[in-house]
């Protein structure tokens, strides 16, 4: 391997071998920007061709060489450089194989970020993630910037980038997993919302997985714009390993610098002074999470250039993500709720308390990941009007919840939703927000939320008349 060649901000690729691991939408991604660059692009997965079905016709067509149904250790000895999709652990044999090697490992990210020209605005956190990062899209459009949202959220960043344009701002979402293995993206603005216990199933512990977290606010400059929530006691320790110039946000009192609440209006206070925004009640998303969200998105949009007037329009126009507390439907009186994106407890904490206590009828369970549910079941018996379980999690959250609420064992989310609607009343609340991974019963967290949306829209009333 030439080892300058890959040491380089902008490598030269040409007749390297790279060897992209993983078939997912990354690492096509990653396999055709290395195949455009002049790479000799090997691809490999554990799953098979038909496992793969179409990303395996896609790889196909890139004219990569291909290896399924196996990732064995022997393929780092083909490789100049190895791209590790984000769902790909670091322990498996062919990972360790490529570091006694001493061979680079990528992430999809970093081989993005070496060829990528412009701004990058980079959110990363537990919760919250996809919101914000698509709030500060709807704020750099309405400021007339080209942009491109993606990272973990729909589009790869090696998807999006284009090596000769020096005037895209990239908005990215970045998951722990895709940071592991990023070595040198110095984002403009690095926002880190939150931090609580996730993918501990990944994880060691809590410190291996805040330390992939914070790797975003290391690889910055001095000259980049760090955000950390005030509001948030596990983001407190990360102001010590800021390099960038610190912005907090923060709904419950002033901040030096960043972003506040003053009688319910957004405040910033940047090197522009300070500025009032806009009345947050103007906002079209329920609940105090999303008064943070707009909150760290205005910020960060301000700090990357962006007019005032840009944020007002990007923020009051947006609207609620797809399975993020994405309003369903109204029947007979009763809301529902799409929340399945809330893959952890602190994500459904977030959720149950943005309605009336006493009137949500909780959908909760899935694949369960080693969570603290501690605050979640102790909201549940403030807020809660019952718990409809469903998923592997069903037993474990049962016995978490017996003699704080009436729970009903639903075992699929229709179930749950026919179960929910026969005991609502009129302003009762039907909410998807699970709590829990979707792997159990559907391939991710959009199949179950769709599944909970069908559900909800093949209700008419004579569900809620047959147990009158």
């Amino acid at each position: 391997m030439d080892a300058p060649r890959l040491s380089a901000q902008r490598p030269d690729l040409k007749d390297l071998r790279v060897l992209v691991v993983g078939c997912g939408r990354s690492g096509l991604a990653a396999a055709r920007l290395a195949a455009n660059q002049g790479a000799r692009v090997l691809l490999t997965d554990n799953r098979t061709a038909e496992q793969l079905g179409a990303a395996a016709v896609e790889a196909r067509d890139l004219g990569a060489t291909l290896h399924f149904g196996s990732n064995p250790a022997e393929l780092a000895e083909a490789a100049d450089l190895i791209v590790l999709s984000p769902g790909v652990p670091q322990e498996i044999p062919l990972i360790r194989r490529a570091r006694e090697l001493d061979l680079p490992v990528w992430s999809e990210i970093e081989l993005a970020t070496r060829f990528h020209r412009g701004q990058v605005i980079a959110v990363t956190g537990s919760n919250g993630k996809s919101t914000v990062t698509t709030m500060i899209g709807a704020i750099v459009a309405a400021c007339g910037q080209r942009c491109e949202v993606g990272g973990n959220l729909d589009r790869p960043f090696a998807e999006l980038v284009d090596p000769e344009a020096d005037d895209l701002l990239y908005v990215l979402e970045l998951s722990s997993f895709q940071l592991e293995t990023t070595l040198s993206l110095n984002a403009d603005v690095a926002l880190l919302l939150n931090l609580s216990p996730d993918h501990l199933d990944r994880y060691a512990d809590m410190t291996a997985y805040a330390d992939a977290k914070a790797r975003l606010l290391e690889l910055q400059d001095a000259d980049g714009f760090t955000v950390l929530s005030a509001d948030d006691p596990a983001s407190r320790p990360f102001d010590a390993r800021v390099r960038g110039k610190l912005h907090l946000f923060s709904t419950r009192g002033p901040v030096e610098r960043g972003a506040f609440v003053r009688e319910g209006r957004m405040i910033l206070r940047t090197s522009a002074g300070e500025e009032d925004v806009l009345d947050l009640s103007s906002l079209r998303l329920p609940g105090e999470h999303n008064r943070a969200n707009a909150l760290a998105a205005g910020l960060a949009a301000r700090l990357a250039g962006c007019s005032i007037e840009a944020i007002v329009r990007g923020l009051t126009q947006y609207r609620a993500l797809p399975h993020r507390l994405e309003h369903v439907r109204s029947l007979g009186g009763i809301e529902f709720y799409n929340d399945s994106k809330a893959t952890n407890p602190e994500s459904a904490v977030c959720a149950l308390s943005s309605f009336e206590p006493g009137r949500v009828h909780l959908i909760l369970g899935g694949k369960e990941k080693g969570a603290d549910w501690s605050e979640l079941v102790s909201l549940i018996g403030r807020h809660a009007r019952r718990v409809l379980l469903v998923g592997a999690a069903s037993e474990f959250l049962a016995l978490r919840l017996r003699g704080i609420i009436p729970c009903v064992a639903c075992e699929t989310i229709p179930a749950a939703v026919l179960a929910g609607f026969r005991g609502a009343q009129d302003g009762d609340v039907i909410l998807l927000s699970p709590g829990c991974a979707s792997f159990d019963q559907y391939r991710n967290f959009e199949e179950r939320g769709e599944d909970f949306r069908q559900a909800a829209h093949a209700l008419s009333g004579r569900e809620a008349e047959h147990d009158a």
